[in-house]
């Protein structure tokens, strides 16, 4: 046995932490010491950052991560995933919440905590309904296209720090026009700075990849404006942090008393699912173990509620911090438990360094964070692969632009279902020729060169044959039996690729019969899987088309009715008057 089959049965099935703990060697230690040390270190101001970002007090995403890690160590199936607050959600949390805090801090901080324990308690039933799968209906391409309009989204809330300006506004477009109007009062000593943190971090991020450079970034930040004139000239800074660890504090709000939580919650949760679930996927494969989606849900909501419990707001498992975990050589989750560890003994020792971290540098640290969010080598592809797929995207990364992250999450999730919802009632009929010298048969649409019979035609659905789809199907075959040019007598339905046929499905197929029995012709169905004959057979359909048999294919039908044909040809001229030679 490996480290990286931790096997399970009975209560430890739910408790991960003691699949690896019965499991773990102690030259692992060092590995785990020194991978949670810089976790640590890359997430604090990453931390400090993204809770800036969702309108909290910085000190709110310390605490995220500080209980998120710990309590995910102890039910998530990933190795090396990391959990702490992300850039989408805390722009999700700071877009919705300020509405319904109605400028009341106290009360945005108890919403932001409400919304984590209601993930968790979302995840739990998940869970429990064994609903993990459902994230799949999620199109890869919507997805891509949201993310891409959310860094923008996010992008534009921090340029105005950038410039040293107040910005504004609440959609997309009005916080460019604001930014754009603003732009005459630039601080210019402020933009230097950020765009030498930005320069510094692009730098890091290319030379030192897994390194934690926007650490460096904070301390020499914090040392210029401690040192140097810098102080006194307008930076706004982060302030000073309460020293301390978080106390326990369960929310006095409700969620009936807040408007809307359930909607914000519910996005959040897609997003922190599939990030954190593609995030642990990828890691798990380069390392080469697999994670349990099923077990993600208690592990993710595990983290919210602590987070929720501990003047938090909701988290997930990025990518980043997942992969500096990673290249830092984290063996198993005690990599969190350590990096909780040392993030815990900063807040008790070390806040007061924080005091002159001055924003324009936490913003420069979410911009570089976001920029990973627009691929713009998979946009490139999608684009190459699927003009309709690179429209699907874009339809999504437009949607967040103009309504916002929130309403762009439910327009990215409805728009998935809608695009399955097309496919699936509108699936590819292929109507088949034979390929030249061969008894096999294939699309002609594809393979224009395809031989076909005369008075036959072959065809395939490449989809289940359902009540949704069905007079899509028929209707397609009667353009294709209008079309043909010479009379049809002969249909054949190959369902070799339909893993299911319904009721509907077989009386459009015995609807099509009688049609082409009124004309003088026939169908024949062939290569139907066997819970599809069954249904075929209990609708009376071997009674009317024939033997529907998984020996027969459609090769057979063809030949035996070319010798049909050539029969009757034979029997016609047998009885046509024979004339004499030479009269």
């Amino acid at each position: 046995m490996t480290e990286k089959q931790f096997p399970a049965g009975g209560w430890r099935t739910i408790l991960a932490a003691s699949q690896w703990v019965t499991h773990y060697r102690l030259q692992w230690l060092s590995s785990d010491l020194v991978a949670g040390v810089t976790l640590a270190a890359y997430g604090i101001p990453v931390s400090l950052a993204y809770a800036t970002l969702a309108g909290l007090p910085a000190q709110y995403g310390i605490y995220c991560y500080l209980v998120g890690g710990i309590f995910y160590a102890l039910f998530g199936s990933s190795r090396q995933l990391a959990i702490g607050p992300t850039s989408a959600i805390s722009m999700l949390v700071s877009a919705t919440v300020v509405d319904m805090a109605g400028g009341d801090p106290e009360r945005f901080a108890s919403i932001a905590s409400l919304t984590a324990i209601l993930i968790a308690a979302m995840c739990l039933l998940g869970w429990i309904l064994r609903l993990s799968s459902l994230v799949n209906f999620i199109s890869e391409t919507i997805l891509l296209g949201f993310k891409a309009g959310a860094a923008l989204t996010i992008a534009l809330t921090q340029l105005p720090k950038l410039f040293g300006v107040k910005g504004g506004g609440e959609q997309f477009y009005e916080r460019i026009a604001i930014l754009v109007r603003q732009l005459p009062d630039t601080h210019l000593v402020v933009l230097a700075f950020g765009l030498g943190a930005l320069a510094l971090l692009l730098l890091g991020e290319k030379f030192l990849p897994g390194r934690p450079v926007a650490l460096f970034v904070v301390a020499l930040s914090i040392v210029l404006l401690s040192v140097t004139p810098l102080g006194g000239m307008g930076f706004t800074v982060v302030g000073a942090l309460p020293r301390g660890l978080p106390d326990f504090h369960v929310p006095s709000l409700h969620v009936r008393d807040v408007d809307g939580i359930v909607p914000l919650a519910f996005a959040c949760l897609l997003l922190s699912y599939v990030e954190s679930v593609s995030a642990a996927r990828a890691i798990a494969q380069k390392n080469g173990y697999e994670i349990d989606p099923r077990q993600e849900l208690l592990g993710l909501g595990a983290a919210n509620l602590a987070a929720g419990v501990f003047h938090g707001y909701p988290v997930a498992g990025g990518l980043s911090q997942s992969s500096v975990n990673d290249k830092a050589g984290a063996r198993t989750p005690l990599a969190l438990v350590f990096a909780s560890i040392t993030i815990g003994l900063c807040l008790m020792f070390l806040t007061g360094l924080l005091s002159n971290l001055p924003n324009v540098v936490l913003a420069a640290i979410v911009l570089i964070a976001v920029k990973g969010l627009v691929d713009i080598r998979e946009l490139r592809h999608v684009w190459h692969a699927s003009r309709q797929e690179f429209l699907v995207s874009m339809v999504a990364f437009i949607a967040v632009l103009l309504l916002g992250i929130l309403k762009g999450v439910i327009f990215a999730v409805l728009a998935s279902m809608l695009l399955l919802i097309v496919r699936a009632a509108h699936p590819h009929v292929a109507i088949l020729g034979r390929i030249p010298g061969t008894h096999r048969y294939s699309d002609t649409e594809r393979h224009p060169d395809n031989e076909s019979i005369p008075g036959v035609l072959m065809f395939r659905v490449e989809a289940s044959l359902l009540y949704f789809n069905a007079d899509h199907v028929r209707a397609t075959i009667r353009a294709a039996i209008r079309s043909a040019t010479s009379p049809v007598k002969l249909v054949i339905v190959d369902l070799s690729n339909s893993p299911a046929v319904d009721m509907a499905g077989a009386r459009m197929l015995a609807t099509l019969h009688a049609d082409l029995a009124k004309a003088g012709g026939n169908l024949r169905i062939v290569a139907a899987h066997g819970s599809v004959r069954d249904m075929l057979r209990a609708e009376g359909l071997d009674q009317q088309v024939g033997d529907i048999s998984r020996r027969v294919s459609v090769d057979d039908v063809i030949e035996t009715h070319l010798r049909n044909v050539d029969l009757k040809v034979a029997r016609s001229e047998d009885r046509m008057p024979k004339t004499r030679p030479g009269s």
